[in-house]
């Protein structure tokens, strides 16, 4: 484990102490779970954000497909536990 040095303005200081004593922990393992769950959420976001633009070259590539309405049928039905056939991507209309 190594050392660094992180310097709060005192009012965030404060806040940091306080929610820590909430939380039922330091407010050094509090700094260290708000980092964490940052850095988990920067790489969920770039994890996100890469297979959004692999989906898009794909659709840009085929030229297909599937309607947001007939997706969000779908999903709903999927989701209350009824039969439903995924739709099948088409070729966008222009």
């Amino acid at each position: 484990m190594s050392t660094t040095t992180i310097r709060l303005p005192e009012a965030l200081k404060a806040k940091v102490a306080k929610a820590a004593k909430r939380a039922g922990t330091t407010p050094h393992n509090f700094i260290l779970e708000a980092i964490a769950e940052k850095a988990k959420l920067v790489d969920a976001r770039s994890d996100f954000i890469t297979a959004a633009e692999a989906r898009y070259a794909d659709i840009v590539e085929s030229g297909k497909t599937i309607s947001w309405l007939e997706m969000q049928q779908h999903l709903k039905l999927h989701a209350a536990g009824k039969k439903s056939i995924r739709p099948v991507a088409k070729k966008l209309a222009r």
